[in-house]
């Protein structure tokens, strides 16, 4: 069920904020609505952590999700945790710390805040950044990323590349859409393809345990799978099936 609630949209004033949240923080920090993020398709929040006025945290709650057709309702939060943990335990460190935790309108992921400006987007970024976007492109084919759009992916004020909105992952059947189809064919390098084998290895332990409490068993199969077809294949899929972009595109 949707939530209906008057708060203002989110502005964000003061000094780069660079300090990274520490795990106490996100997870046991007062949360305080500060408004909602405008421009999303689910009630999205910027919220403060605490006292700490640079502790900033993006805050989406299970009850604003939009229904889906084909996404189980109330698991959007989950996926964004679970594409968390995906990232970290490859190494990359491309989606910012996420949690599921209860905040003022419920459960939801609580996300650290990345200070950005929203005008530069993925298409800016191919010149002088092609490592992380092929990394990033990688990621979302194992997560199965059927909303990879260019104002998805951010360059923070030192500038590292981030990927956020990953609450449409880990779907069973094939639904990869996305703006970065700059590699199709090409090899995906070596580092990478032990950071999936890796991966693989993880899913038998403590990763596949906490994926398992997110993600429904034939989420967790179908997860395995693309990242073993991605090991033998070893380059970058072409588009397919169904529609290979996202839309709108931004």
């Amino acid at each position: 069920m949707a939530m209906c609630v008057r708060l203002p949209t989110a502005t964000i004033q003061g000094p780069a904020r660079r300090r990274q949240l520490d795990g106490e923080t996100l997870a046991n920090g007062q949360l305080e609505v500060l408004g909602l993020l405008a421009g999303s398709s689910n009630y999205t929040f910027l919220a403060r952590l605490g006292e700490d006025p640079e502790a900033l945290a993006v805050y989406k709650p299970r009850r604003g999700e939009t229904p889906l057709w084909d996404f189980m309702s109330g698991t959007l939060c989950n996926r964004e945790v679970a594409a968390h943990l995906v990232c970290c335990s490859a190494g990359w460190g491309l989606v910012p710390p996420t949690i599921l935790r209860d905040g003022p309108l419920g459960i939801g992921a609580v996300q650290q805040f990345i200070e950005h400006d929203p005008a530069v987007t993925a298409f800016d970024l191919a010149d002088g950044h092609r490592r992380e976007l092929m990394q990033i492109a990688l990621f979302d084919v194992i997560v199965n990323n059927a909303d990879r759009k260019a104002g998805h992916v951010l360059i923070d004020v030192q500038g590292s590349i981030w990927g956020i909105d990953h609450g449409l992952c880990f779907h069973e059947d094939p639904k990869l859409r996305t703006v970065l189809w700059d590699f199709i064919g090409e090899p995906i390098p070596e580092q990478d393809l032990l950071a999936v084998e890796g991966l693989l290895r993880a899913f038998e332990g403590e990763l596949g345990v906490s994926l398992g409490s997110l993600l429904e068993p034939a989420e967790l199969e179908a997860l395995d799978r693309r990242a073993r077809s991605v090991v033998d294949n070893k380059v970058f899929p072409r588009p397919g099936p169904g529609r290979p972009y996202p839309w709108p595109p931004i």
